[in-house]
């Protein structure tokens, strides 16, 4: 009899590692893998309508307070990488300079639209940092708001001329080019953390699944897929 799948429940900037692990993870523990994705809120809003699974990887500010909300095993939580926020284009578009803060502040107001994640972290990281640089009311009405999923495709299909999110959702996205990460001093970062359900009845498989995740050897394939690995 086949063992039951490991539910895991993840933001969309993992799946990438997480497609390219898989075999790798199931030949080890056994059993597959039932991969869901999601944005952190909404993640976070599945669980706490009472959603099942095995392991949470989203924000670490997502599974702490899931944590304290008793849906997360405290001693389980892992950091498995950071992301920091990127731009692109439909393919054969032109690229704006985003090499410097205010480069990257004339490519936004030069644009017709612009597309954001409505739920994810990216989004709400983007919209503060508008604020920062003094031009949210000016780009009030240029912003797109994509649901769940990797909003680049709104440039694929001509709906929004630059879009910004995490760079690991960013260049997986067919029919873009992907120009390149925000400037230094504008960075933001976003750390995603892992956690086992509490009260999971597949403890052992669980935190297996989370140590290869974690390990040296998975670090390869985060920083591949535009992630960065945290220091061990």
């Amino acid at each position: 009899m086949t063992a039951p799948a490991l539910k895991i429940l993840s933001t969309h900037a993992l799946a990438e590692v997480l497609a390219a692990l898989g075999p790798q993870l199931e030949r080890a523990r056994g059993r597959p893998l039932a991969c869901a994705y999601d944005p952190s809120k909404a993640l976070r809003r599945r669980i706490d309508q009472g959603e099942g699974f095995d392991v949470a990887i989203a924000t670490r500010a997502a599974i702490d307070a899931l944590t304290a909300a008793g849906r997360i095993d405290p001693a389980s939580r892992a950091d498995v990488a950071r992301s920091g926020l990127g731009v692109s284009v439909r393919a054969g578009g032109a690229r704006p300079d985003i090499g410097t803060a205010d480069a990257f502040k004339r490519a936004l107001l030069a644009a017709k639209t612009v597309a954001r994640s409505r739920e994810g972290a990216s989004g709400a990281a983007f919209e503060a940092l508008l604020a920062r640089l003094g031009i949210a009311e000016e780009m009030q009405n240029k912003i797109v708001l994509a649901g769940s999923g990797r909003i680049a495709a709104l440039a694929a299909r001509g709906e929004a001329e630059l879009a910004v999110q995490q760079i690991s959702e960013l260049k997986p996205v067919q029919g873009t080019d992907f120009v390149g990460p925000l400037p230094p001093d504008l960075q933001v970062y976003t750390t995603f953390t892992a956690g086992i359900a509490a009260g999971c009845n597949a403890q052992a498989e669980a935190a297996r699944f989370i140590a290869m995740l974690t390990a040296p050897a998975a670090a390869p394939l985060i920083t591949a897929s535009g992630l960065e690995a945290p220091a061990r």
